[in-house]
């Protein structure tokens, strides 16, 4: 795996347990850097702060292209995976489209339901042709 991948598995897991918590994903790197001795990687710091700056737009984004299922419906760690997944998409240039949504696929296999990552290609398919028109 890469260390942009194992990156993305990190800030998922640092977007989901904040969400659990109904705490600051950022305090939630700060509190692991202070903890323990474990290096975070510059580009899971970057997604968990995009997400956060951005968490607005894309929760609204999320929300009207979802189909059949409202954000408050998702599984916790759908949400995360596709917050992440929008941001790359999105807001970050450096990542080719195809990888973003193929990225966040991925990770659902690993984290999610069976049925997660064919609805978060076919969401995160759609942002991506719809695309220049989000964020025009």
């Amino acid at each position: 795996m890469s260390a942009r991948g194992r990156a993305r598995r990190r800030a998922l897991e640092i977007l989901f347990e904040a969400e659990q918590r109904d705490s600051d994903p950022l305090k939630g790197i700060q509190q692991r850097r202070d903890s323990t001795d474990q290096t975070i990687n510059p580009y899971t710091v970057e997604l968990v702060h995009g997400v956060v700056a951005e968490r607005e737009q894309i929760d609204e984004i999320l929300s009207t292209y979802a189909q059949g299922w409202t954000l408050e419906r998702m599984p916790s760690v759908d949400r995360s995976i596709l917050r992440v997944g929008t941001w790359e998409l999105l807001f970050n240039d450096e990542i080719p489209d195809g990888v973003a949504v193929a990225e966040a696929v991925a990770v659902a296999r690993d984290y999610s339901t069976d049925a997660s990552p064919e609805y978060i290609n076919g969401l995160l398919g759609r942002l991506q042709q719809i695309k220049p028109t989000l964020l025009a």
